[in-house]
């Protein structure tokens, strides 16, 4: 059952963002809560996300940045008191992977997509 799993996961084109930080099955519980799984599958009310789906007119965070799971980690001037150092062009998998491993790192994430759930009003685009 396992390896019929695990060959649906490596072959299936759905959870992609999640399949590239955690590319193998398991029985064993990953201790996600609702923020980490918004965070690592870009699912949430970032405006990149909502525009995607026509579900917004902008994909710009009102502080002028393209509004992503990683700005807001890294960049966004709303969330600063939880940034992370901001990645390296090209590693985004990396980073994503270390975050998702480092307990810290996942306590931010959570700050973050609290915050932003509690001031919605501070990221609609300008």
């Amino acid at each position: 059952m396992l390896e019929e799993w695990q060959t649906s996961w490596k072959n299936g084109d759905t959870g992609r963002k999640i399949y590239n930080i955690m590319p193998s099955v398991s029985l064993r519980p990953t201790n996600w809560i609702r923020e980490d799984v918004i965070f690592f599958s870009q699912h949430g009310s970032f405006p990149a996300f909502l525009k995607r789906f026509r579900l917004s007119d902008s994909h710009y965070c009102s502080c002028g940045g393209i509004g992503t799971a990683l700005h807001y980690a890294t960049e966004c001037i709303y969330t600063v008191s939880w940034h992370m150092r901001k990645l390296a062009p090209n590693f985004e998998q990396e980073w994503l992977k270390r975050v998702a491993n480092n307990l810290v790192s996942r306590q931010r994430i959570r700050g973050i997509i609290k915050f932003m759930s509690e001031n919605r009003y501070l990221f609609r685009p300008p």
